[in-house]
């Protein structure tokens, strides 16, 4: 799959590029309506004989929209939406950075601009897809704006228990710890990655070795606590849990979760290296014990309770 960063005005010329079936979206999460979308256009490029691609937009919106600018977690920060678009088989990913050059660009200039411009000869939508200034372009104005120029598929509302199947949804559910929800939503388990760092090395001292995540500040973490967790490290799956948070027992001043796991029968050294992270199952809340003892018994308990699980659900 072939990268390209752009912003408006892009520097691309139209000639040079291949004709295009893409798909138009912010894509946050790349959850099962978002699939439907993409892999609707990638079928739709093999019955053209065209290239698939896909068409997204990084920051967020409400970073340059709202008045106090914020930093925003994503459910798949950028890396992961790559890695995700490869493995749905898209052939050119087109990221385009939402400013506020692109914000105030009219519907028609949008649509000149990143569709005609990038010899797009169709283009897959969800209904709610808008474009253009204050989003006044939209899936019911697009044959206006197109003139003949490009085809269209608007994919109409996918739902889960007579529910639109929305970003918005999976975070409501991550902010409340119910991650197999999440993950019946996003159609695999959330993924969380990170380097491995090095921590108080406390784990280890309780018979719970613990790698500690440095993880991405972009992604979008769930609800502190413990968490039915598999492992993924050199292509290799592990089962294991995870502990989310603050460590209230020997960290109660501790301002941002940390994110440590341990994993099950393995005890090599895994400092520097990138470990990836699927959250399966919330197993209890974050707890602060009156001393190690207490813990320890805890630990003991979260771990038969997840090996049981990953018995019944692997």
């Amino acid at each position: 799959m072939r990268t390209f960063e752009l912003e408006y005005p892009h520097a691309l010329v139209f000639n040079e590029l291949p004709e295009t079936v893409t798909a138009i979206g912010f894509f946050d999460g790349i959850h099962c309506g978002h699939q439907r979308v993409i892999q609707t256009a990638v079928s739709e490029a093999k019955n053209r004989n065209m290239e698939s691609a896909v068409i997204t937009f990084f920051p967020h919106p409400s970073v340059v929209l709202k008045k106090d600018a914020q930093h925003v977690k994503y459910i798949t920060p950028l890396r992961e939406k790559k890695e995700i678009l490869k493995r749905l088989g898209v052939d050119r990913l087109y990221i385009i950075k939402f400013n506020k050059a692109l914000a105030s660009l009219s519907p028609q200039g949008f649509i000149d601009h990143f569709i005609k411009g990038l010899n797009i000869k169709h283009v897959v939508a969800g209904f709610d897809f808008s474009y253009g200034h204050k989003g006044k372009g939209n899936m019911e104005t697009i044959k206006e704006h197109a003139a003949d120029a490009f085809s269209y598929t608007t994919i109409s509302k996918v739902e889960l228990d007579n529910e639109k199947i929305s970003s918005t949804r999976i975070r409501e559910c991550l902010k409340k710890g119910q991650i197999e929800k999440a993950n019946e939503l996003l159609g695999r388990p959330l993924i969380v990655d990170g380097i491995v760092i090095k921590g108080e090395q406390r784990g280890k001292a309780l018979g719970y070795p613990t790698a500690n995540i440095d993880t991405n500040r972009d992604a979008l973490l769930p609800k502190t606590g413990v968490y039915a967790v598999k492992i993924i490290y050199k292509n290799e799956r592990y089962e294991g849990m995870a502990s989310l948070g603050v460590n209230p027992t020997f960290t109660p001043d501790l301002l941002e979760p940390v994110l440590e796991v341990n994993i099950f029968d393995y005890n090599n050294d895994l400092y520097g290296d990138e470990l990836l992270v699927e959250f399966h199952a919330f197993i209890r809340e974050e707890q602060k014990f009156a001393g190690a003892a207490q813990l320890i018994k805890k630990i003991a308990e979260d771990e038969v309770k997840i090996r049981n699980y990953f018995a019944k659900n692997c």
